[in-house]
């Protein structure tokens, strides 16, 4: 189960609420770090989970819209829980700003 609070090796922290019965979820994820100059503000993110009794260690994936730039964050990944029960998430991410033309869309991925 995700449900609960995350935090990563930044100091980022993430916030999921309770995961429905078809597996979604929403939530908060406040960034410590972003390459902007503007404030970080937390922001809102919206996720599907494999439910946990299917496999020992769930695949996930969430969006996250930043309410500080002009930009979206895709993350896939999966929980994995150790033989003492901790539980960790591994993930990847791609981030998608905003460009002024459809010429500038190699530019918009990280």
């Amino acid at each position: 189960d995700l449900k609960g609070l995350w935090r990563n090796e930044l100091g980022s922290n993430m916030t999921i609420l309770a995961t429905n019965t078809a597996g979604t979820f929403s939530g908060s994820y406040h960034p410590a770090v972003a390459a902007t100059n503007k404030q970080i503000l937390v922001s809102p993110l919206q996720g599907v989970q494999q439910h946990p009794s299917v496999k020992r260690h769930p695949m996930f994936s969430f969006t996250v819209q930043w309410q500080f730039s002009d930009s979206t964050t895709a993350f896939v990944g999966q929980c994995f829980v150790d033989h003492c029960g901790k539980e960790t998430l591994e993930t990847t991410w791609l981030m998608w700003e905003e460009v002024p033309s459809h010429k500038d869309t190699c530019r918009a991925t990280r």
